[in-house]
């Protein structure tokens, strides 16, 4: 392991279980539910249990958490796979909290046999009701007197299919009194008779999240167990499951999320955008999913950059996106091709220019030697942004402008500005149609400017504009996109978050 940086607090417990022997190598799992497409939240979680293996010469499993039929889908699963290759991580095996259906079956048996779960009639208010509050104790039920015969034979005829969904729950027996809500007999099984996406309908009892997570991880021996810090308090209830099986002792650690601003990250409502047509999908390149962020240009190393500079900590805070943005933007500095476009033209007439065409060399990327060059066509008459012109220039106005006169009559060159890659222009005129509307602007070229040339500096320009050849220009249909919302926090506080959405999110 390197010691270049300074350890966060999880590398700091591994590094300390190793060197006291508590563990001779580590196990890392990530474990998704496949209701939903990964977003940028996920890749932290991503980039923090991979990288530990990594770190720590490990490795990582995946597992899907695919234990609630009703929203899970095989599409998902191809989705989270895709997105974990593209951000460049491997897994030693993949796991499915399914592939332990039968295992956890028998987990729950020796529980009720131990006197450690039983057989719940009491309907999802009731159990609501009978939980108490933080300041209240619970309150126990008749069900919970059952005996362990009929606890065994009860929930035998659960997993046959007996009953309807919601009839009956499989609840473990611990303490209705206890100050943590979750052990005050938490729900282990309940009935849903509904066509799992890998076994079909095999099954019509599924685990809870709280009894299948902890139990897989013991299975898989996954020595740490990262989650973020809002199953803090699902720690103890981990624990207890692991001891009462006296199974293979996983145990779980938290760091804090990270939000950011200008985006929402609830799964539920994600798929609300998609559901209704607020987005075209969930790989839309204004969402904040894995695969919208590389449709949008992202690089899987900006992605992997971004998690490593927020960190690692113990308390949630607040990530502001310009962060996220500014990552992908030094990536992409270094290695993407440049490329010329104009997206709202005016032509520009370079008037002493001759009628045939010149070559240009120019960079494909100025930060990168190797990228080589391209050749552009150049001509006299040429596309520029129409913002790059103005009739009267406001103050500090850097590009193209006509010459002007002042009220006592004293009339100023043109603007100079340089066309990138090219020659440097003065501005010496336009023409406007019948609407008033600027339709050419007209210019000189000063012959010894050219790029890359010995004279090129013997005219100074205020600024530099793109440019496309008319004769060469190639018509394309151009998307532009911006921040999904135009609130920093667009669901904080119990704000209806679709009415946060930017109407200009998207221009083409």
């Amino acid at each position: 392991m390197s010691d270049e940086k300074s350890l966060n607090f999880i590398e700091e417990i591994i590094s300390q279980d190793l060197a006291t022997g508590k563990h001779k190598s580590i196990l890392t799992r990530f474990p998704p539910e496949p209701n939903g497409y990964l977003h940028i939240g996920h890749a932290k979680s991503i980039c923090l249990n991979f990288g530990l293996a990594e770190t720590f010469g490990s490795a990582t499993n995946l597992r899907f958490d695919d234990t609630n039929p009703v929203t899970e889908d095989t599409e998902y699963v191809d989705s989270i796979k895709a997105d974990l290759k593209w951000l460049g991580f491997n897994w030693i095996k993949e796991c499915y909290a399914s592939d332990y259906f039968d295992q956890l079956y028998a987990f729950a048996v020796q529980l009720i046999e131990k006197g450690l779960a039983y057989v719940d009639d009491s309907s999802a208010e009731e159990i609501a009701q009978q939980k108490g509050t933080p300041t209240q104790p619970g309150t126990g039920n008749a069900y919970r007197n059952r005996s362990i015969q009929e606890n065994l034979e009860l929930f035998a005829a659960m997993k046959a299919g007996k009953y309807n969904d919601g009839e009956k729950v499989l609840r473990a027996k611990i303490d209705m009194a206890h100050p943590n809500l979750l052990l005050r007999d938490p729900i282990m099984y309940r009935i849903k008779h509904a066509h799992h996406h890998r076994t079909g309908d095999a099954w019509c009892i599924y685990p809870m999240y709280d009894f299948a997570h902890g139990q897989s991880d013991s299975l898989e021996t996954v020595t740490h167990s990262i989650c973020t810090l809002e199953f803090i308090h699902h720690r103890p209830l981990y624990n207890w499951f692991i001891e009462q099986l006296g199974i293979y002792p996983s145990h779980q650690y938290e760091f804090a999320r990270r939000n950011l601003t200008y985006t929402v990250m609830s799964k539920r409502k994600l798929l609300q955008l998609v559901t209704e047509g607020h987005v075209t999908a969930w790989d839309d390149p204004r969402m904040p999913t894995i695969s919208g962020m590389r449709r949008r240009g992202y690089t899987a190393r900006a992605l992997r950059n971004f998690a490593d500079t927020i960190g690692v900590a113990k308390r949630e805070n607040i990530v502001d996106i310009g962060l996220l943005e500014f990552c992908v933007r030094e990536d992409l500095n270094k290695i993407a091709q440049r490329r010329m476009a104009v997206l709202d033209p005016i032509k520009l007439i370079i008037t002493n220019y001759p009628e045939t065409e010149e070559l240009l060399h120019a960079e494909n990327n100025p930060e990168d030697a190797t990228a080589g060059h391209r050749m552009l066509p150049f001509s006299k008459e040429l596309w520029i942004e129409r913002e790059d012109f103005e009739e009267v220039p406001p103050k500090g106005y850097k590009r193209l402008s006509p010459p002007q006169t002042t009220p006592d009559g004293v009339t100023s060159a043109g603007a100079v500005v340089r066309l990138k890659g090219g020659y440097v222009i003065e501005c010496t005129g336009f023409a406007k149609d019948a609407q008033g509307v600027v339709t050419e602007v007209h210019s000189k070229v000063f012959p010894d400017t050219k790029s890359g040339t010995a004279g090129s500096d013997s005219v100074k320009a205020k600024g530099v504009i793109t440019w496309v050849g008319v004769a060469d220009g190639v018509k394309a249909e151009v998307r532009l996109y911006d921040r999904l919302f135009s609130d920093p926090q667009p669901d904080a506080g119990g704000k209806d978050f679709l009415g946060a959405l930017n109407p200009h999110s998207l221009q083409v």
